[in-house]
């Protein structure tokens, strides 16, 4: 399937910033299941940016500003190739050492309750074991927007029993890990169907199984990512794996707005966050 991303953020200020600087996780890796057949990234300094790749294999374009400006816009667009693959990564070439994905974060720690999901992975038959503890996390803690923080650790998300994609992303995350498995955060964009409880820009977890790879489990959906997914960034939690990260001095109210639009290039109707 081909599909066609804009990804825009907008950040306005109440007064002028006196200087910034982000970094721009925007651009989606070549590999299983997708291709990327053209992508481009407009942001104040872009022509000036430094260019690397962090940790996790991630790219990462840094950008920063010295001019006094009370409003940025960064765009992010292109045209993506994807193939069902059933949510199989496999083994990614260059990729962060497999054992970086047991670490866990604040926002991946496991309580007693979420210790208790994680034995529903057995050893024995890993796979069928994932898959329950996407359904057994998708009846606990239902879709719902607004009702947690922007990062939000895994327990609250569980004790609240109402959340978002990330937040179904770290508590499978936290109970994968606690049970021995690798974890590791998606970000990336979605072609929404209309049964579907989520956003255009979106979050799900993968988990290193023996002799398959990487495998993405998306609660929120309730399946394995399809060749409606893109993958643009992976990390430890939501931070790590965040598009766009930054400091600032200067200026003192900030508004943000994110729009992502996601299409099928054959003419199909667009699909908004």
């Amino acid at each position: 399937m081909r599909l066609s991303v804009r990804h825009t953020t907008r950040y306005r200020y109440d007064s002028p910033l006196a200087n910034a600087m982000q970094q721009l996780r925007l651009t989606p890796p070549v590999g299983s299941g997708q291709r990327v057949l053209s992508w481009s990234i407009s942001a104040p300094g872009m022509d000036r940016a430094t260019t690397y790749h962090d940790a996790f294999g991630n790219l990462v374009h840094m950008v920063s500003s010295s001019l006094p400006i009370e409003e940025v816009e960064i765009v992010a667009s292109g045209e993506i190739e994807t193939a069902d693959l059933a949510g199989v990564v496999g083994q990614e070439a260059a990729e962060a050492p497999v054992r970086i994905y047991t670490r866990v974060t604040p926002l991946t720690e496991a309580n007693a309750a979420i210790r208790k999901l994680g034995g529903l992975i057995s050893p024995e038959d890993q796979i069928s074991g994932c898959h329950a503890l996407m359904q057994a996390i998708r009846d606990k803690v239902g879709y719902r927007i607004g009702v947690t923080e922007t990062h939000a650790s895994a327990q609250d998300a569980l004790a609240a029993g109402e959340g978002v994609c990330q937040d179904h992303a770290h508590i499978f995350i936290a109970a994968a890990r606690a049970s021995g498995l690798p974890a590791r955060y998606v970000s990336g964009y979605l072609l929404l169907e209309a049964a579907q409880e989520s956003e255009a820009h979106h979050a799900w977890a993968e988990v290193w199984l023996d002799g398959l790879g990487w495998v993405g489990f998306d609660v929120s959906n309730g399946l394995c990512p399809t060749d409606r997914y893109i993958r643009l960034t992976v990390g430890l939690d939501s931070r790590s794996a965040a598009p766009i990260r930054g400091i600032r001095f200067g200026g003192t109210e900030e508004n943000l707005r994110v729009e992502v639009d996601v299409a099928r290039t054959e003419g199909q109707q667009q699909q908004q966050q």
